[in-house]
């Protein structure tokens, strides 16, 4: 570094974004309007429309916004957003704590939307409606309703509205990023507009603003939603154009849309008349959507969380908007510290002074007439972090941290995203669902819960608070989580214990959004448990936990539909597995279920019916290799459980289903587990076989086939074989450990995890009762509980075994070994029945 370059004198600080100018585009590709008109030649009118693209969330936007705003004194500022917000905009300007955002819903019978305008205090688009409000401008948004057709792709808290079109047209922004030398279009933008040289004139900036845009949208062909975006945006300029007379118009959009705007704005044709601002489309009939402002927080609205749109590290830009660069350089650098110091993460005093001089080198060298954001994260991470990184550093690109990032890595990007929290003014509107929310945990004593609730099921008080706090977790709403309560309709347990967690902030933002399902909790509930059973389709595993969770929530007309749309799909079913989670569902609650009012109900008796009648057909036919499908076994097991608790409900019987387990058994291409389940079957509808044979069969083949089959006969029978008659239980039990203990050792290592699989359907004391049944036979005294504790996993205890075996040979073969030692037989287990 030169001398004189060390030594020149630090910048002054002031607001406007100061930073080194790039190479002047040319003319003809600046826009023709001035930010400054008084420069212009006295014969020069004013400029009737100013077109400022802007990025959205980007503080030096914002400051030039404001300077537009205080230069040219338009009639009409116009500002990307949603235009149906305009008879509302007073409410919008309250006095909130930012950021906030406009949450807008739509639904209908073919599609669901919903959308995110977010809004900080450094947001071009906030600035423009506030500073044009102060000036005595008229105010408008000017783009499409938020529900509209056109932004449907943007229906989620992320991808919303205000998604930069730079990462959909990213060709352009690559090759800038790779003219400058730098790693992403955040460190880019950094350099080009954010920090800037101090006496930088706002008019350059919106030429280089200007140029910017102009290159980012080239010759690329716009999708057909900003088609349409644009083509409504154009038509609100012309009709301000038409109203403004002499003075100008400021329209504040996206700067990808800018190029666009202009040339529609400018078509010839007849201006609309001074009454005639465009129409704003409205839901169709039968739809229902509108919009309500909610708390955000600079988490959401951060890059590295996901959002996908405008400046990323909000607490940064918001030190940078407040303070300037320098301040915003050390503040960062000071949260960091904080942040690390905090949570015991060594940081010297050296490493931070090191880290300083590695920013301001790194600026310096990059051309930065301060350090920008990612100069001071590279700096920190130069000295801060000494391991190799297995991944790129987050700034470098763009996306949501992965698991396993470098715990310095993590509070950088925490530091960088800072912990704001939006608040309403308690003058604004709120939809329905939120008071009548709070009514009713006001009227159950839920509203200042601070110790766990405990709710007894069996009473109609404890019952009604239950359905409330269930209602409120389907739709979201942090406040309280329930740590313990039935896990389905067969679970006998009635009571829950629902833990209230501090989330003021966060449960106001998640009713407001709820409230587009509905004006009361139960509506609004039913309503998006409507919504999930439409959108499972033929996902019958998925209806079954939605079965539970309507049934918790006490939606009565809702659970009619959807046992309606379980029974008419479950004939369909073409997937053990899932059916199985629906029959298992429906049959624990058609069987046990008076908590809620549904045991015995008509529709749940079809749901399994048709439900295990499928199950028996479907496993007849299904074929397979090794390994054991648990999901298909309890499909089986429940659909025993079906015939032995309602065999009314099904058109098959236990004989017809014995007859069909007696093929499957007999079945080579079966696979090996559902064999073993179809003996299991018959075991347990009172027609059991001869196992010897079958066991002794499958070892010969397979050893691993023979632990697959044990895991599909206990899947099936596990009690039988635990309790069944004294010859029945010696005689699988005699033929099991006799064949396993004849298997050489490689074999036996084979066969082992599928062995250990099949005897972990067992719960302890029975294990215990098999381990007494082999020392018996063995003619050893000893304990057998303490077979069952094995210091170590027994599969890895049989791998050190076999390993020091083969050692013993290798040194045997050359003249190294000891002298032979009697071979004990090894001990039992339950999970190694050897």
């Amino acid at each position: 570094m030169p001398a004189a370059a060390s030594q020149r004198p630090a910048a002054p600080e002031r607001p406007a974004p100061e930073c080194p100018a790039p190479e002047r585009p040319a003319p003809e590709r600046l826009a023709p309007e001035r930010l400054a008109p008084e420069r212009r030649a006295p014969q020069a009118p004013p400029p009737p429309a100013v077109f400022l693209g802007v990025r959205h969330h980007s503080p030096a936007c914002a400051r030039l916004v404001a300077h537009a705003i205080r230069t040219l004194r338009p009639a009409f500022v116009l500002v990307e957003g949603p235009a149906d917000m305009n008879d509302r905009l007073d409410e919008l300007l309250l006095g909130h704590q930012l950021p906030v955002a406009v949450f807008s819903h739509y639904r209908d019978e073919q599609r669901v939307a919903t959308s995110w305008t977010p809004l900080c205090d450094y947001s071009p688009e906030w600035i423009a409606l506030r500073e044009g409000r102060a000036s005595g401008a008229e105010v408008r948004f000017v783009d499409l309703p938020a529900w509209h057709p056109a932004l449907a792709d943007r229906t989620d808290r992320y991808a919303n509205r205000y998604a930069d079109a730079e990462a959909r047209y990213a060709e352009a922004t690559r090759r800038l990023c790779e003219h400058f030398g730098v790693d992403s279009v955040d460190a880019l933008w950094d350099g080009l507009f954010e920090v800037t040289e101090p006496d930088t004139d706002p008019e350059e900036l919106y030429a280089r603003l200007d140029a910017y845009f102009d290159l980012v949208r080239g010759d690329a062909e716009a999708d057909a939603g900003d088609r349409a975006r644009e083509a409504y945006m154009a038509s609100w300029v012309r009709a301000a154009l038409a109203r403004a007379g002499d003075r100008p118009v400021l329209v504040v959009t996206g700067g990808f849309h800018q190029p666009a705007l202009r040339a529609l704005s400018a078509q010839s044709g007849a201006a609309a008349a001074p009454a005639d601002w465009p129409a704003v489309p409205e839901p169709p009939s039968g739809a229902l959507g509108g919009s309500f402002l909610v708390p955000y927080s600079f988490r959401q609205l951060d890059a590295f969380a996901g959002y996908q749109s405008g400046m990323p590290s909000p607490g940064y830009y918001q030190r940078l908007w407040e303070t300037g660069p320098t301040a915003a350089g050390q503040g960062l650098l000071r949260a960091v510290t904080e942040r690390l110091r905090a949570r015991g993460i060594p940081l010297s005093t050296a490493g931070l002074i090191a880290a300083r001089s590695l920013s301001e080198g790194l600026a310096r060298l990059r051309g930065h007439p301060y350090e920008t954001r990612v100069d001071v994260l590279d700096g920190l991470a130069g000295a801060l972090i000494s391991d190799d990184l297995d991944r790129p550093l987050p700034w470098t690109t763009r996306g949501v941290l992965g698991a396993g990032t470098h715990p310095v890595v993590v509070e950088m990007v925490a530091a960088c995203t800072g912990e704001a929290v939006g608040r309403l003014h308690p003058d604004t509107p709120l939809p329905p669902l939120v008071h009548d929310v709070a009514a009713h945990l006001a009227h159950l004593g839920l509203a200042d819960a601070t110790a766990p609730v405990t709710l007894d099921l069996t009473k109609d008080g404890d019952l009604a608070r239950s359905r409330i706090l269930h209602r409120l977790r389907v739709l979201g709403v942090p406040g309280f989580t329930r740590v313990s309560g039935p896990a389905d309709g067969a679970d006998p347990v009635f009571t829950e214990v629902w833990e209230p967690r501090p989330a003021a902030a966060a449960r106001e933002a998640a009713l407001i959004e709820a409230g587009a399902y509905g004006a009361r909790l139960d509506e609004a509930a039913a309503a998006l448990l409507g919504e999930r059973v439409r959108a499972a389709g033929p996902e019958v595993g998925m209806l079954a936990g939605l079965l539970f969770d309507t049934v918790l929530c006490g939606a009565g007309p809702l659970c009619t539909e959807l046992l309606e749309t379980l029974a008419a799909r479950v004939g369909r079913v073409g997937d053990l597995g899932p059916l199985g989670e629906a029959l298992a569902a429906a049959l624990g609650l058609w069987r046990h279920d008076r908590v809620f009012g549904v045991a015995r109900d008509r529709l749940l008796g079809a749901v399994v019916g048709g439900a295990a009648d499928r199950v028996f057909w479907l496993a007849e036919g299904l074929h397979g290799g090794p390994g054991a499908d648990l999901a298909a076994l309890r499909a089986l097991a429940s659909a025993r459980d079906a015939l032995r608790h309602a065999p009314d409900l099904l058109s098959t019987t236990p004989e017809t289903a014995a007859e069909a387990a007696a093929r499957i058994s007999r079945d080579p291409r079966a696979p090996a587990a559902l064999r073993g389940a179809a003996v299991g079957l018959r075991w347990s509808l009172g027609v059991p076989d001869e196992p010897g044979p079958m066991v002794r069969a499958l070892a010969a083949s397979a050893v691993d086939a023979l632990g697959d089959w044990l895991t599909g006969l206990f899947a099936l029978a596990r009690e039988e074989v635990a309790h069944g008659t004294a010859d029945e239980e010696h005689s699988l039990i005699d033929v099991v450990d006799g064949v396993v203990s004849a298997l050489p050792e490689a074999d036996f290592l084979v066969g082992l995890p599928a062995l250990r699989q099949a005897f972990a359907f067992f719960p302890p004391r029975e294990r215990e009762r098999v381990a007494e049944r082999l020392l018996r036979r063995r003619g050893l005294r000893g304990s057998a509980r303490s077979l069952l504790r094995t210091p170590a996993d027994p599969l890895l205890l049989a791998r050190a075994r076999a390993l020091e075996e083969n050692v013993t040979r290798l040194l045997d073969r050359h003249g190294l070994g000891t002298a032979p030692t009697t071979r004990t037989a090894p001990a039992a287990t339950p999970e190694t029945p050897r």
